[in-house]
């Protein structure tokens, strides 16, 4: 079995750098009551972490810009402009 490679991508939208990073799934805990998760990537800020969609290797890094640009739109922007900001 080859070994996950994560990856990173920064992005700069509206003016502001964004860092997105890949982690690896995990597999499912039943001790823990924790289900298997896919790779997948998330946004990071201020020691947080959001998923953001699922990780595919090789996708091209104009298709991984435009689909962060997609989701900072929805969860970031309309968000702020809805709670005021």
């Amino acid at each position: 079995m080859s070994k996950y490679a994560a990856e990173q991508r920064r992005l700069t939208y509206r003016g502001r750098e964004f860092h997105f990073v890949s982690y690896e799934g995990q597999r499912a805990n039943p001790k823990r009551e924790q289900l298997a998760t896919d790779p997948a990537w998330f946004l990071m800020n201020a020691g947080t972490r959001w998923e953001v969609m699922p990780h595919r290797p090789g996708q091209a890094r104009e298709e991984l810009d435009r689909l962060f640009a997609e989701w900072l739109e929805i969860h970031v922007f309309q968000s702020h402009a809805q709670n005021g900001g």
